[in-house]
């Protein structure tokens, strides 16, 4: 048999055996799991870099750099994520209906594990602990297929996340990691049936349209970001100023971060270039529509190729719109359903702009920053989901379960 289909087997064998675990087992193998990544962060720390020294080779860019890129505060960091899952309710065994018949049966709703989850993503190493410890939690098993530029990296937390589960309830084999970089690796995932129970892409917009396109496992579709923020004519200078820069430069290589920025042109003829020097002066390369072009001179012409790409990088696009409907109308066109953002002090565009844009988050004087399981007080997430069924935004424990009926009788047939 294959990696694939091997590793598949052994997650799916050991399903039933974690589902039966209690919430302290659970807990107690994620503590442990915790202290083993700080205790062994110089090893994580030592294959990372191999990691990094192969993406500098290829000429990979400063912000995906970032997105890989491991130290001892970021693996603490991912270490106390896993800590705040352990602190988190166990969603398994909730119940969320109970009701009786009127022939006497006894039926109840309860929140039961997925299974074995299909986790393919990209160049973020902490992604590799943050789906485990939640499917681990839910009493899921996890095949993870993370992108060859972090394998090194991978295969050193994975390793650690093995062997310290040897000395707890929770087998082993409840992790497995496919090494194999080629892409038919994740070809041969998107279609074994049987095997995984639900496959969650995680990266841009190229991965995921991959796997919706071609898996017949089930899939939950987290997002590419193309995200916005408008700012409206009546918005507050200071705070405009604040969400925006926040929204783009404070970690432009995430989901959450802001692709293109809306202005009223009112509030550009005032304030727009003023705003324009602050990003150029943070390292934001501009790119503009015409009417910014003629306010913020030496930019590159925005294109519609450039509204619609995810940049992931100090690329920002900045367009001049002449009221609300303009602005809702853009990012009904170029954006992807994941966080979108207005500044106003006008109530009434607020709630509408709340209303109709169609996102997992929308936010008024808010930066699109916090669309996140750690923002939200969900802990570590597995990933931002931008469809509508099954679960949709930050996707934290609750959303890596299904619903099983229990039905008590006393000898009920029926007619």
């Amino acid at each position: 048999m294959s990696e694939v289909r091997t590793k598949a087997q052994a997650a799916q064998d050991t399903a039933a055996a974690l589902a039966r675990l209690t919430t302290e087992a659970k807990n107690e193998a994620l503590a442990a799991i915790a202290d083993a990544l700080i205790a062994r962060s110089r090893e994580i720390i030592e294959s990372n870099e191999e990691d990094l020294a192969r993406g500098r080779e290829q000429g990979t860019s400063a912000s995906l750099l970032d997105r890989l890129k491991l130290t001892e505060e970021r693996i603490a960091g991912i270490a106390e994520g896993v800590r705040q899952v352990i602190a988190l309710p166990d969603p398994v065994g909730d119940v969320l209906e109970s009701f009786d018949r009127p022939n006497g049966m006894q039926i109840e709703k309860r929140r039961v594990p997925l299974g074995v989850v299909g986790m393919i993503y990209e160049a973020r190493p902490n992604v590799t602990v943050d789906a485990a410890a939640l499917c681990l939690k839910t009493g899921n098993t996890v095949v993870l297929r993370g992108g060859s530029s972090a394998l090194s990296s991978n295969r050193s937390i994975v390793r650690i996340m093995r062997e310290t589960l040897e000395k707890t309830e929770i087998p082993s084999d409840a992790v497995q990691l496919i090494e194999d970089p080629n892409r038919s690796s994740v070809d041969e995932m998107l279609k074994l049936n049987g095997l995984l129970d639900v496959v969650i892409p995680r990266g841009g917009a190229s991965l995921i349209q991959n796997v919706v396109q071609n898996a017949t496992v089930p899939v939950i579709e987290t997002g590419a970001g193309i995200c916005h923020t408008f700012l409206d004519d009546t918005a507050e200078p200071a705070m405009s100023e604040a969400i925006s820069l926040n929204a783009k430069m404070q970690r432009p290589s995430v989901c959450n971060s802001m692709e293109t920025l809306l202005v009223h042109e009112t509030f550009a003829r005032d304030h727009l270039p003023s705003l324009a020097a602050k990003f150029r002066d943070a390292g934001a390369e501009l790119r503009g529509c015409d009417k910014t072009r003629e306010l913020v001179p030496g930019i590159a012409e925005a294109t519609e190729q450039d509204y619609a790409t995810e940049y992931n990088d100090y690329i920002l696009n900045v367009k001049i719109v002449n009221g609300l409907e303009e602005a809702l109308a853009h990012i009904r066109r170029f954006g992807t359903k994941h966080s979108e953002c207005i500044v106003t002090e006008t109530k009434a565009n607020a709630e509408r702009f709340l209303q109709e844009v169609d996102a997992a988050a929308v936010y008024h004087n808010v930066s699109t920053r916090f669309t996140d399981g750690f923002e939200f007080g969900f802990g570590a997430e597995i990933g931002i989901s931008t469809q509508k069924l099954h679960v949709r935004g930050p996707m934290g424990l609750p959303a890596l379960t299904s619903t099983k009926y229990r039905i008590v009788g006393n000898g009920q047939i029926r007619n």
